[in-house]
């Protein structure tokens, strides 16, 4: 899934790298956008898949682009059961077309129905046995599932082509290997210098260890062998976003998206630049017309509700919030910047409900972490405030970790768990 810069986030990423309380708020980059049933009767109800007519009715032609449009624009409405019911039953008729399939898969993830989204990515696999994007997806839901070996060798058969790297790092940290696996990288890397997919992938795995410098240097070696590579480049943009270097980010986002029109992360990332820069104008025009491109995606309500945030309108941006997790319950920095503003009205009840519900879809985010314990300390339960500090400085993000150590000292505590290397 792809990677995007959120103000608020991860994935990624931001204004909010600066998790000072005054301004809470991430701007959601995007990494990686992130998420057949030709199945046998059985197998297909025994994982919940309801394959009943809805929109289509048995039999139809092929129009796999009508079907995910209007899959989509049924998610952005918020009738996701309904989108996944038409969809259905148009992949249940056209079992070989992969687009509209993996679409189906993803939307059965973002329902928590895991059985059925491994089942419809495997039966893609049977026709298409070497199709990345499919392996990618397979793989989150093995990592959701805390299946990690086959989570690895499903993101590993994803590469090169997909933004699996990301997940890799946070896998390999979570198998207790990482600086294994990113050895093992570099030694790829050392070995191939001409080879512009594994220097790419080389710098992904220094960019999510919040190493910049190093990131660019083998983002950029590989844009210069092959200057179309618009992973790279996104990837590149990121980075200097991370360096404040915010002209040349929009730069390299806009580059991207001149060779590939309907990158949707390099377009969302334009406006995710535009808000660094206080351009509110611009990065709501760009927005505007992400929502029209992907309107299924959270990535462009998040920061149209930062825009709502930071213009006083904390009810409207609370609605965006809301509407992007409407789209998706896995939006992290929704959950973050929901629980910004509920914090900063005092509102400390459903700041802890936002930010707890945030650690089901990230539960090792240091930031989130982080938060919780300082709106657990803003209301005197210092106990609960130091274990999430700790789970904070566990998590192997720089800034949270020290943000942590320093609140625990200020509380008279002491450690318990040290810091994960994050380099």
């Amino acid at each position: 899934m792809s990677q995007i810069a959120s103000i608020a986030r991860r994935d990624y990423t931001s204004i909010s790298h600066h998790l000072e309380r005054a301004n809470m708020l991430k701007i959601l980059r995007i990494l990686g956008t992130t998420a057949f049933l030709a199945l046998m009767p059985f197998a297909a109800n025994a994982a919940g898949i309801n394959t009943n007519p809805d929109v289509f009715a048995l039999p139809f032609d092929s129009a796999p682009d009508q079907a995910m449009q209007m899959a989509r624009e049924r998610v952005a409405a918020g009738d996701l059961d309904g989108a996944v019911r038409a969809l259905a039953t148009y992949v249940h008729a056209h079992p070989k077309e992969a687009a509209p399939a993996r679409l189906l898969g993803d939307l059965y993830y973002r329902q928590g129905n895991f059985p059925a989204a491994e089942l419809t990515y495997s039966h893609i696999l049977i026709f298409y046995p070497y199709d990345r994007e499919t392996f990618n997806r397979l793989g989150s839901v093995y990592a959701t599932e805390n299946r990690v070996d086959d989570a690895i060798a499903a993101f590993n058969k994803s590469l090169p082509g997909t933004d699996s790297i990301g997940d890799l790092v946070r896998l390999h940290q979570r198998k207790g290997d990482l600086l294994a696996y990113k050895a093992s990288v570099e030694r790829e890397a050392s070995l191939a210098p001409s080879d512009t997919e594994t220097q790419a992938e080389l710098g992904e795995v220094y960019y999510y260890l919040n190493n910049f410098d190093y990131a660019l240097r083998y983002l950029l070696r590989s844009i210069d062998d092959n200057p179309r590579n618009t992973g790279a480049l996104n990837y590149a943009g990121l980075s200097y976003l991370e360096e404040f270097q915010y002209d040349k980010a929009v730069a390299v986002f806009s580059r991207c998206l001149q060779l590939n029109p309907s990158a949707y992360d390099c377009l969302a990332n334009i406006g995710a630049g535009d808000l660094e820069t206080g351009k509110f104008a611009e990065a709501e025009a760009v927005l505007d017309r992400a929502v029209r491109m992907r309107p299924e995606l959270p990535n462009a309500y998040v920061n149209q509700g930062y825009i709502k945030e930071s213009q006083g309108d904390w009810k409207g941006a609370i609605a965006l919030y809301l509407r992007a997790l409407a789209v998706s319950p896995y939006a992290r920095d929704a959950y973050q910047n929901l629980a910004s503003i509920y914090e900063k009205h005092g509102l400390y009840e459903l700041a802890e409900s936002a930010l707890i519900k945030g650690l089901t879809v990230a539960p090792n985010d240091g930031a989130l972490h982080y938060l919780l314990g300082r709106t657990y300390e803003d209301q005197s339960k210092r106990d609960l405030a130091v274990k999430q500090y700790e789970a904070a400085n566990a998590s192997g993000d720089p800034l949270p970790a020290q943000l942590s150590r320093m609140r625990i000292s200020a509380l008279g505590g002491t450690l318990n768990s040290p810091g994960m290397p994050h380099n």
